[in-house]
């Protein structure tokens, strides 16, 4: 099977969307014999700065001479970014393989790109596996493993759909990953800390806090967060954030931005100073897109709503209302390469609020 076959195959699978619970993933792993059981795992998950956590920790495990799989999402650059060993991305004849050989199966997209994830690690014999959860933690595909260090970043809403109403509700989501008589590295979240706290009680788990001041930063958290777990290895380090596309990225003068929840607007605005910007702003008709600008919008000059190439995506035109409650110079174009065409005219500073948004935009820069 050609790559751009094998990618057919797979991009197909998101015709069956979102589909929480283990049943599929696990009958399919059991068919691949299980790999996931064969490696070791450290499992982010958190409603914000998962994937940069993730990243810096590999980074650093590899730096100290460890064989090291990342697993990320969204995709940004390349599909098979997704998919890492020590910086290269899966290669297209390695993934075309799996694919062909599972193919059969009635897995959505995410859940057949992680069991792919799991083999390939496996049939590679990583050192360790750096897996960011992609949605929740309890039922989510990634969450098939009988071991691991979970980590816990930065809780907030997001997927209310999915995951609860209540900051509680989502916190319980997330430490479904903490396994029985394993380790939980937790970032400071005091509104919920006592979910973390009962459920490795309940599962014998250690508990292992990051303890930082209040007013530190969410960088600054999300460093001791990752120091905390390269600690429980035994890896003493000096911890620098790792860089991965469009998330806080600087590109030309333009930041990047593709976070779209309330954690991530206050994420941007306090680790980049945004002020006085001109925006070019995309989102998925499915967030909480009025909180999300009524952080981000202020901070504009000039906001130009556009719609990126999803079917989930909000209309430019509605994001325009939206956004004129909190910005008083917002103009709607529709299409997301004429609205970019126009926000240079205007010295655009700041694209955001959509990882689809960042993959259609992003290109036009590198």
């Amino acid at each position: 099977m050609k790559y751009s076959d094998s990618i057919d195959v797979l991009i197909n699978k998101q015709s069956l969307g979102i589909m929480p619970g283990l049943v599929r993933i696990l009958n399919l792993l059991e068919i691949m014999g299980n790999p996931q059981n064969k490696i070791k795992i450290i499992h982010i998950a958190g409603t914000n700065g998962k994937g940069t956590v993730a990243a810096t920790i590999a980074d650093i495990l590899m730096d100290n001479g460890y064989k090291t799989g990342l697993f990320t999402s969204p995709w940004v650059v390349d599909y098979r970014e997704q998919i890492q060993i020590n910086n290269h991305f899966i290669p297209e004849k390695k993934l075309a393989f799996y694919i062909e050989e599972y193919k059969d199966n009635d897995c959505s997209e995410f859940e057949f790109l992680t069991a792919i994830m799991y083999k390939y690690f496996a049939d590679e014999k990583v050192d360790y596996a750096v897996i960011e959860c992609g949605l929740g933690g309890l039922e989510d595909a990634t969450n098939v493993e009988k071991q691991n260090i979970s980590v816990i970043t930065s809780i907030s809403f997001d997927h209310t759909n999915f995951l609860g109403n209540t900051i509680e509700e989502i916190a319980l989501q997330k430490a479904g990953i903490i396994k029985e008589n394993c380790t939980c590295v937790l970032y400071p979240n005091p509104d919920c800390e006592y979910v973390f706290e009962n459920e490795c009680k309940r599962k014998n788990a250690r508990l292992v806090k990051v303890h930082i001041s209040d007013e530190s930063s969410f960088s600054e958290k999300n460093v001791s967060t990752a120091a905390e777990t390269l600690n429980e290895l035994g890896i003493n380090a000096d911890v620098h954030l790792s860089h991965i596309p469009g998330r806080q990225e600087f590109i030309n003068g333009i930041l990047f931005d593709g976070g779209h929840n309330v954690g991530a607007a206050r994420a941007l605005v306090d680790n980049t100073c945004i002020r006085n910007e001109v925006a070019l702003i995309g989102m998925m008709a499915d967030k909480d897109v009025d909180s999300y600008l009524a952080i981000v919008a202020p901070q504009c000059k000039f906001i130009i709503t556009t719609q990126p190439d999803n079917p989930r995506s909000l209309p430019a035109d509605k994001l325009k209302t939206i956004a004129e409650k909190y910005c008083s110079d917002v103009v709607a174009i529709e299409n997301p390469i004429e609205a970019l065409d126009f926000a240079m005219e205007q010295g655009l500073s700041l694209v955001c609020g959509s990882f689809f948004l960042i993959r259609e935009i992003r290109k036009e820069f590198v």
